[in-house]
């Protein structure tokens, strides 16, 4: 949905109480990985949705290379297929190579195909077929597997578009009673799921995780990830004020830059976002999930790109923060490759 102009105002979202009440750890799995004292440096991520040019392994290593702490993973044909056999293997293979490149992940689920060579995310959360809702619920149950034995932070997924003629009610019980299952196995797994607030999709502000939020009883291991660009695209507050309003329930950060009214993921620097107090904000949080790089329109020149994003997250929050800029070490490029038979 690059290009797309978003019309209408946007909705406000909703402000957390003083302190973040008893919502200020959704999970006590989460808890720990998400939640560092103030002043913690951040920890940036690279999406493999940015990496599709590149073997699995090979993205990693260039990762690594950089200096990123992690890996945004989505699961598609090309990287870690979840619908491909052995998947349990592949996935014990991979938890080796991240631990062995010092990468930690998330576990993401926006790829476009994997489901369906013909429709772009289908099928969703929201489809009028009860057959097709149970193959996307399907896939993110197998998604929240992998993750708890990836040792992710999080599961990232959307609610997808309100199908034609489909009322608004209808759609949001369809999200609710589809995401049910899901969250009964991330809770058993210990692995989040965090929720992205998408343009044009139902849910697609803050606003609208909080509504989902409410109707599901406020489960312990719903959580969001925030798109800081899908921030400055729609949302009334500010990118900085979002990671504010949003940090009692923040799982994962997706970052890019972006201008008001276009959801168009931009490279850093080519759009209108100010980055410091974004940064400042997330620190101030103690947010330490990955902030994942999230440029998948730019995937012909994803080790580019890679390159020129991270020297510009932590001079930015350099900046922010009035620290030296570091670069966390990392394991060696060097080690076994997944899948190699050494």
């Amino acid at each position: 949905m690059s290009h797309a102009t978003i019309g209408g105002p946007a909705r406000s979202s909703e402000v957390p109480r003083a302190g973040g009440g008893s919502h200020g750890t959704s999970a006590e799995h989460a808890s720990a990985v998400s939640r560092t004292p103030a002043g913690t440096p951040l920890r940036f991520g690279y999406g493999t949705n940015g990496l599709a040019d590149l073997r699995l392994d090979d993205a990693l290593a260039l990762l690594a290379d950089l200096g990123y702490d992690g890996v945004g993973l989505t699961l598609d044909h090309m990287h870690l297929d979840p619908l491909a056999p052995d998947l349990t293997a592949r996935t014990r293979r991979l938890a080796h190579r991240l631990g062995a490149l010092g990468l930690d992940v998330t576990v993401e689920t926006g790829a476009r195909y994997v489901l369906d060579p013909r429709r772009k995310h289908g099928p969703s959360l929201l489809d009028p077929d009860p057959h097709d809702r149970a193959r996307r619920v399907a896939l993110l149950i197998r998604a929240v597997r992998v993750a708890a034995d990836l040792g992710a932070h999080a599961v990232h997924c959307f609610s997808g578009i309100t199908p034609p003629g489909t009322d608004p009610e209808t759609a949001w019980h369809r999200l609710a009673d589809t995401l049910t299952p899901v969250l009964d196995a991330a809770a058993t797994a210990g692995a989040p799921l965090a929720v992205e607030p998408e343009p044009g999709h139902l849910l697609a502000t803050l606003a609208d995780f909080h509504r989902l939020r409410r109707a599901l009883g406020d489960p312990e291991y719903l959580g969001l990830t925030l798109d800081i660009g899908h921030c400055q695209c729609l949302e009334p507050l500010s990118p900085a004020d979002c990671v504010r309003a949003a940090a009692p329930w923040l799982r994962h950060v997706q970052i890019e830059d972006m201008c008001r009214g276009i959801h168009e993921h931009l490279p850093f620097g080519d759009g209108e976002i100010d980055f410091p107090p974004v940064l400042a904000a997330l620190t101030a949080t103690g947010y330490q999930g990955l902030t994942v790089v999230e440029l998948p329109r730019h995937s012909h020149a994803g080790p580019h790109f890679a390159e020129l994003s991270l020297p510009f997250l932590r001079g930015a929050e350099a900046t922010a923060t009035g620290s030296p800029v570091l670069v966390p070490p990392h394991g060696d490029p060097s080690a076994t490759p997944e899948g190699s038979t050494s």
